[in-house]
């Protein structure tokens, strides 16, 4: 199979149909199971970017052939995720589908994360590999950053707008938010990056369907491999293959965890994603099973079961003792086969890869350790529970153990009684639409903030926009202990002002309370003059403000944080 990869979205594209007219935005729209009514003003503004996206048959038609392409990995995370298919579409949004795409503030890959952000939700970024450049492991951050933000304010179209300013200036920027709302209005109002995405959304859904030009498959690494031993496998290339997986950066693939490498594959064959060929193994080892199509789950093979079976029927067709089947699966006997369910043809792991996951409605901890690949007797070890139950919302750990004062109480989103939703967005500064470069997203770990303390820290004062995660990762401390040291509960809410203890015998009372100070810019103001009268720095301001830049406006306010005993 020869293919020029570098090449290939741009040649024969003459193949690519685009479709006869450019959509119009209609008046309705259904995202994520929200139904959108589009008021006039904002769908004049959204159909200038769809016909913008159409403007160019050739540019249209390279984006629509890489969403062929990746989309169907896409789609199969997301719905193992729970996180709605309309959100595939942002993707396009973010890279226009390009493994290396690199923003002006840095953000990389797929779904144009920075590095620390990528960290914190479990990828890999280091001069080995970086994750944020395979389209498997971004996408699947992105899903559970989605859908983090989700649980927070309970509406899939707050998690799109927090995507790029972050919970916190979702919380800052909508005066009125409505959880849980299943009807809403789009208007001239909201915020640009929300109708950018409709535009994406309404300009490729219809053009993307049918057969890609240059399917792929995904390969499931095993153990510390060279790149060129995968090419021998898959019967591809290396360099080809390279070419599809820019994420490995030193042409090894380290052997700490299982990686999803994409694989080319001719043009008359159909993806066949993460599914390979599996003969499974019997407790003697000598019956020989039909070959079965399986899947990894947190690197153990599993099969769905299907229409009808149960726990005899299947465990012979995979080749099994009826106890080993059990056993693999944590069955006691009483259950039934539940259909198109995911089960297990070894043993599970101990723990997942990442650290902790949250219920959704339906859940248990048997669900979820099927869902995960982990042994049920684990995660009940590391939740400190005997009962399997689970409440909507509530945070499963998946790899530790619960510290013991955890609070284990399931949050609730706050529902206003208000029924009038405000799409008005007033950030200090509107950033206009980007065409070619992904706009930054300024995610609420992308400003973590030091605030001067003593050779060994023993206490942090929380400032505006940070996270537990960050704050751990700044004091190479763990985020257990964190939690732990400062008795925070499920939903580890801080606040700004909020001290924390970095050790765990910490006096706060010690510890000088911080000052908030809101600053109202005059017309001989400076970010040097402002930063000068209260002895701190231009940094420090600008990431406490959430500035990109040195413009300030008249009127405009600005938080300043001090400790008391200078003042």
């Amino acid at each position: 199979m020869k293919i020029l990869t570098a090449l290939f979205f741009v040649v024969a594209l003459s193949a690519a149909a685009q479709p006869y007219e450019v959509p119009q935005v209609p008046h309705k729209l259904n995202v994520a199971g929200i139904t959108l009514t589009i008021r006039d003003d904002a769908r004049r503004e959204i159909q200038k970017d769809v016909d913008a996206l159409w403007q160019s048959p050739r540019h249209f038609n390279i984006k629509v052939e890489r969403a062929k392409t990746y989309f169907p990995i896409i789609e199969k995370i997301f719905a193992e995720e729970r996180v709605p298919d309309d959100f595939k579409f942002l993707v396009l949004q973010e890279s226009a589908l390009i493994a290396d795409a690199v923003s002006v503030s840095n953000a990389v890959g797929f779904w144009q994360f920075k590095d620390f952000t990528a960290m914190e939700m479990g990828l890999r970024v280091d001069d080995q590999i970086d994750e944020r450049m395979n389209i498997a492991s971004a996408s699947r951050g992105a899903a559970q950053y989605i859908k983090k933000n989700n649980y927070r304010f309970n509406n899939w179209i707050y998690a799109l707008q927090a995507y790029q300013m972050g919970a916190g200036g979702v919380i800052r920027s909508v005066k009125d938010v409505e959880s849980g709302t299943k009807h809403m209005n789009i208007t001239s109002e909201t915020y640009w990056y929300v109708k950018k995405f409709l535009a994406h959304k309404i300009a490729f859904e219809k053009a993307v369907g049918g057969k890609a030009q240059q399917p792929v498959s995904t390969y499931q690494s095993d153990g510390e491999q060279s790149i060129n031993d995968i090419a021998k496998k898959v019967a591809v290339p290396a360099e080809e293959l390279l070419a599809f997986n820019k994420w490995i950066r030193k042409g090894n693939i380290p052997g700490d965890r299982t990686y999803a490498i994409v694989v080319p594959l001719p043009a008359d064959k159909l993806p066949i994603q993460k599914e390979e060929k599996f003969v499974s193994k019997t407790v003697q080892g000598e019956a020989k099973a039909s070959a079965l199509v399986k899947i990894l789950i947190n690197g153990v093979p599993a099969t769905k079961s299907l229409a009808g079976e149960n726990m005899t029927t299947m465990a012979k067709r995979l080749g099994l003792s009826l106890p080993s089947f059990m056993s693999y699966n944590d069955l006691q006997g009483f259950e039934k086969i539940e259909p198109d369910r995911y089960y297990f043809l070894d043993k599970k792991k101990n723990k997942a890869e990442q650290s902790e996951t949250f219920a959704e409605n339906g859940d248990d901890l048997w669900r979820i350790s099927q869902q995960f690949g982990v042994s049920l007797k684990k995660l009940k070890k590391y939740n400190r529970t005997s009962d399997i139950k689970l409440k909507e919302g509530q945070s499963v750990w998946l790899a530790s153990r619960k510290p013991k004062n955890f609070d284990t109480k399931t949050t609730e989103t706050q529902i206003t009684d208000d029924t009038y939703f405000n799409w008005g967005a007033e950030p200090a500064e509107v950033l206009p639409p980007m065409v070619e470069v992904p706009v930054e997203k300024p995610i609420v770990a992308d400003s973590t903030i030091k605030v001067d303390m003593p050779k060994v820290a023993t206490v942090h004062v929380v400032q505006a926009g940070e996270n537990l995660t960050a704050i751990a990762r700044s004091y190479n401390v763990s985020l257990h202990d964190l939690i732990r040291w400062n008795q925070l509960g499920d939903n580890r809410e801080i606040e700004a002002g909020q001290r924390l203890r970095l050790t765990e015998n910490t006096d706060l009372s010690e510890i000088p309370l911080q000052q908030t100070t809101v600053h109202e810019v005059k017309a001989s103001d400076t970010l040097y003059s402002i930063a000068r009268q209260y002895g701190i720095t231009i940094k420090n301001l600008m990431e406490w403000n959430g500035k990109k830049d040195f413009t300030l406006s008249i009127g405009e306010k600005l938080t300043v944080y001090r400790n008391q005993s200078n003042n």
